[in-house]
């Protein structure tokens, strides 16, 4: 029996489901035994595991780990389980150990990490350790072989329409339906694998390495169907890296659900959704789309050359596609990423002002705002982690050192110690931050009464209009007085 298990990654009330885990179990099914684990859903988290290791007599266990709280948690746990359960073999899988398989497998708790699409791997490895065989074969597999650290040769990737539909039934369904601005029973999907752009800042290009293989438009519909019949499910939050790559697939998917009263959220590219044809633009809003998360990443074109953002990005389509989303009652919900190096204060201004100028044309634009963290190796080109390693910067060289406070924060991409970054900094972030949405409070605060916004508005309109940002004390008393939601926290 394998047992798959998902680290704490949210907060009590927005669990989210664990689409690798049961994109995992797609491929086991009828193949392998194994049971899905979600620790956002349990309270003693170590001893509830060991518990079930023991009880379902686990032939090994696997993990899901992206950084930040996944990993600090997994971290923990596994070094727990190892102690109490020794000879159990410990497979990571996900993000971080796609990027720093090394660090992890010489912590000596963690036995295996499976690299990039897991599927196949995950499914051959258990093949081996049940029957025997030679661990070289499994590729997109590494593991330790005495003092040294074997990297098998990377997996070609499997079109996804090539495995079953998510087993739903493994999981407690109800317990992930979420009511929120897309829909009162929004579920999270994802309709494809990966990217085919390489921006320098995303940890994306090195998972997949450009590839993106989609789900058909048939399935993706069908799955929605069957969700929406079986469980009630009336909202869709599609977490695809890019979902709207192939314009053909999502016309044909909007048409296929576009009489069925469902409503839908889902991340795209500004440069891919400026092509879209007008036709496909008033499909999408007849079949429900609500919102489109985009990475608007800066507000200088300079940059986003720096950032190999690639295709046709730029700042002018920035703005048209915000108000192309206005015209058709879309939100959008725009992340940029800030403090960039060499010169991080003047990147912020630029943003700063380049943002008031897309409050203009569209008031009800949601804002993320990050502050910039590299990835492990520029795979897509530029010079953004070549500036990072001359400031001074470099990653934790063992995972005792990556699960320290400082590299929490640095995951969360909210105060990263980096080099060229001081508070000063990320306090003109959170100020600017905190002072625009009270001035232009979210539309996806169901909770916010008109009132409350005018009253927003009011106390955050001076400083706006004065661009006087700094120590926002009354606004701070105000979000104690009605915590009223910030785009960060929306949790979609």
């Amino acid at each position: 029996m394998l047992i798959l298990y998902n680290p704490v990654s949210t907060v009590p009330g927005k669990t989210v489901l664990p689409m690798s885990l049961l994109a995992l179990g797609a491929a086991l099914e009828d193949k392998q035994p194994y049971e899905i684990v979600d620790g956002n859903l349990l309270t003693d988290h170590a001893n509830q595991l060991i518990d079930t290791l023991k009880v379902k007599k686990a032939t090994a266990l696997g993990m899901t780990v992206m950084p930040g709280p996944q990993l600090n948690q997994a971290v923990g746990l596994a070094k727990k389980v190892k102690t109490a359960l020794p000879d159990l073999p410990i497979i990571w899988g996900g993000y971080f150990p796609t990027q720093h398989s090394d660090i992890v497998l010489e912590s000596g708790y963690v036995d295996f990490t499976v690299r990039s699409q897991g599927e196949l791997t995950l499914l051959e490895l258990m093949n081996v350790l049940a029957k025997g065989g030679d661990l070289s074969s499994v590729n997109g597999l590494s593991y330790r072989e005495g003092d040294r650290i074997i990297n098998n040769a990377p997996r070609a990737l499997t079109p996804l329409d090539q495995f079953p539909v998510f087993p739903y039934h493994r999981v407690p369904v109800e317990k992930y339906i979420q009511n929120n601005y897309v829909g009162s029973r929004a579920l999270d999907q994802n309709s494809s694998f990966g990217c085919p752009f390489a921006c320098n800042f995303c940890a994306i290009v090195s998972m997949t390495n450009r590839g993106w293989l989609p789900e058909s438009a048939e399935r993706m519909a069908g799955t929605l169907k069957m969700l929406h019949q079986k469980y009630g499910v009336n909202a869709a939050q599609f977490h695809d890296m890019d979902f709207f790559i192939s314009e053909r697939r999502v016309a044909e998917f909007c048409e296929r659900i576009k009489d069925d009263g469902l409503s839908w959220w889902a991340l795209g590219r500004i440069d891919e959704l400026a092509r879209y044809k007008e036709s496909t633009w008033k499909l999408m809003k007849q079949s429900g789309l609500k919102m489109i998360f985009c990475g608007a990443e800066s507000g200088s074109d300079e940059m986003l050359e720096r950032m190999n953002k690639g295709g046709q990005a730029s700042t002018q389509l920035t703005l048209e596609v915000a108000a192309k989303m206005k015209q058709y009652g879309i939100i959008p919900e725009y992340s940029f990423v800030l403090g960039n190096p060499p010169e991080p204060e003047r990147d912020i201004e630029i943003t700063f002002n380049f943002i008031r100028k897309l409050k203009q044309i569209n008031p009800a634009t949601e804002l993320i705002l990050y502050t910039y963290t590299p990835v492990p190796m520029d795979a897509g080109g530029g010079n953004l982690y070549e500036n990072a390693v001359a400031a001074g910067f470099k990653f934790p060289t063992t995972l005792e050192e990556w699960v320290q406070p400082p590299w929490d924060e640095f995951a969360l991409r909210r105060r990263p110690k980096t080099p060229w970054l001081d508070n000063t900094i990320y306090n003109k972030v959170r100020n600017f931050e905190r002072v625009i949405n009270a001035y232009y409070p979210t539309t996806t605060d169901m909770k916010l009464t008109g009132l409350r916004r005018n009253i927003l508005k009011t106390v955050g309109g001076w400083r706006y209009h004065l661009k006087f940002y700094e120590y926002p004390l009354e606004l701070r008393a105000l979000q104690k007085v009605f915590a009223y939601q910030r785009p960060e926290t929306t949790g979609f």
